[in-house]
C-alpha cells in the first residue's frame, strides 16, 4: 500500500507542477476565468502567483519529503482555490472545454476528490486498527 501511496503522491506532484507551468504559459488566458471577479487582485496575478505556488507544491510532492507536512498544504491550496471553480459555475464562464452549466457544476465535485488524493497519498489518513 505504501508503494501505491508513494505513487499516487508523485503521480499528483506531476500533475501540479504541469499544472503550474500552464498557469504560466499555454492556459493563463483560460485560468483567468476562474479568478473569483470579487478577488481584489488582478486576475493575471493571481493566475501567475498560483502557477508558481502549484509548480512550488508539485515539486514538494514528488519529493516525498515532509509527506504529511506537503499533504496538509497541499490539501488546503485545493479548498482555497475552489471558490474560483464556483465563482466560474455561477457566473456561466467557459473555459477548459466547460461551455455548459452542467458541465461547470459536474466539475465542482473533482475538487473535494483532489482533497482526498492529496490526504491519502501523503499518508495523513490515521491508520486503520487491525482487529484482533
Amino acid at each position: 500500500m505504501e508503494t501505491l501511496r508513494k505513487a499516487a503522491q508523485i503521480l499528483l506532484g506531476g500533475a501540479l507542477f504541469y499544472a503550474g507551468i500552464t498557469h504560466l504559459t499555454t492556459s493563463r488566458t483560460e485560468f483567468q476565468a476562474q479568478v473569483p471577479t470579487w478577488l481584489p487582485l488582478d486576475a493575471d496575478f493571481v493566475v501567475l502567483a498560483s502557477g508558481v505556488v502549484e509548480i512550488i507544491l508539485g515539486i514538494a510532492l514528488a519529493s516525498l519529503q515532509y509527506r504529511r507536512q506537503v499533504g496538509w498544504i497541499v490539501a488546503a491550496f485545493f479548498v482555497a482555490i475552489f471558490p474560483g471553480n464556483i465563482s466560474q459555475y455561477i457566473n456561466g464562464i467557459d473555459a477548459f472545454g466547460l461551455d455548459t452549466d452542467q458541465a461547470r457544476l459536474t466539475r465542482l465535485f473533482f475538487q473535494p476528490l483532489l482533497v482526498l488524493w492529496a490526504l491519502w497519498a501523503t499518508d495523513i489518513w490515521p491508520k486503520r486498527k487491525s482487529a484482533h
